[in-house]
């Protein structure tokens, strides 16, 4: 539990960070007052004031802020420094800097993951990798690096015959034979049926080959990585708004859960889980719903369209909508969480 709540944590709050950092500094490049820069939300832990803006951090880490004089124009004590005061592009820049920085975290992360661990690649090797933390191979007691030599007394030589076997196999025991430190030892698994991927479920993972690329090709191989998940995440997104897929949402129960079990595999498959989840916040945040960083930037374009803002009254019925939606999907995904942790499949 303690491991979870330290994980979701730190995820939490790195994320919160380099968005809201985006938004700080382009407006302070573009001249803005910030008056606030918060990460967490809620009571406030401890500040520091340093020059015109105070630095804090809050007790709920499950968001951040940043108060920028003028956000609402009737409310600007700031003259020209105030967001509303602004030209149009400034304020743009200035919506869409956090989600740029939640798409440049990732590319961060995945280049000193290259340059840390490696570039690594699937090993047909019939050995095993990462064991997941409270499935079935766990709770067998298998571990990484054990080779399997048989399953059910059919002989394994490669990954892909201890995947046919479990396939084959269904929910039914499976007797391992395998080799670890030199030493013959046996096993028995039970496979758990999985609801989301329709297939038995042990929890392991194959073993890797890794080669350590140099800087340039690590730097590529981040951006490469960075764009092809983005691909994916955007055609999934799409699957789920034309009905192709099913609609699957995780509220912060379930990321936490998530980022938990994770880091018990070790802290670079957290950073690696981070990197995912940064991308994921930065794709929705620009959806063009109000409230989220999207609806903005739909309301100055707009606003470049007509030549003026939107009403007083338009932006503040658009907002309340936005901010409905977004309390109804979040009750809805923490619903799914509470079932899925505490009721299973």
């Amino acid at each position: 539990m303690l491991l979870t709540i330290l994980a979701s944590v730190f995820v939490f709050g790195l994320l919160v960070l380099f968005h809201e950092l985006g938004h700080f500094l382009m407006a302070k490049l573009t001249g803005m007052r910030v008056d606030e820069f918060a990460i967490g939300f809620g009571p406030t832990l401890c500040r520091y004031q340093y020059g015109e803006t105070v630095y804090s951090i809050r007790a709920i880490p499950l968001g951040g802020f940043n108060d920028i004089a003028g956000m609402d124009p009737a409310d600007n004590d700031a003259g020209e420094r105030g967001y509303c005061a602004k030209p149009l592009r400034q304020r743009l820049l200035v919506i869409v800097a956090g989600p740029l920085m939640n798409f440049l975290l990732p590319v961060v992360i995945f280049f000193g993951l290259y340059l840390a661990v490696g570039v690594t690649s699937p090993s047909d090797r019939p050995e095993l990798g990462d064991i997941l933390p409270d499935k079935p191979a766990a709770a067998a007691g298998l571990r990484k690096g054990d080779v399997v030599t048989r399953m059910n007394g059919q002989a394994t030589e490669s990954w892909n015959d201890i995947v046919r076997i479990i396939l084959d196999g269904g929910t039914n025991p499976i007797k391992v034979e395998f080799r670890r430190d030199g030493e013959d030892r046996q096993a028995t698994l039970i496979p758990v049926y999985d609801q989301a991927t329709k297939r038995p479920l042990v929890g392991i993972m194959s073993s890797v080959d890794t080669r350590q690329p140099g800087v340039g090709e690590a730097a590529f191989l981040a951006l490469r990585k960075t764009g092809i998940v983005i691909y994916k995440m955007i055609a999934g997104l799409w699957s789920m708004i034309t009905g192709e897929a099913a609609a699957e949402f995780a509220g912060p129960l379930g990321v936490a859960q998530m980022a938990g079990e994770v880091a018990q595999i070790g802290f670079a498959a957290l950073m690696n889980f981070a990197a995912l989840l940064s991308l994921n916040l930065g794709i929705i945040n620009l959806l063009p719903v109000p409230a989220l960083d999207g609806g903005h930037v739909m309301t100055l374009l707009l606003e470049g369209l007509r030549g003026k803002p939107l009403g007083a009254k338009a932006l503040q019925y658009t907002q309340m909508a936005g901010v409905t939606l977004l309390i109804m999907l979040m009750l809805f995904a923490t619903k799914n969480d509470i079932v899925r942790i505490f009721f299973g499949n």
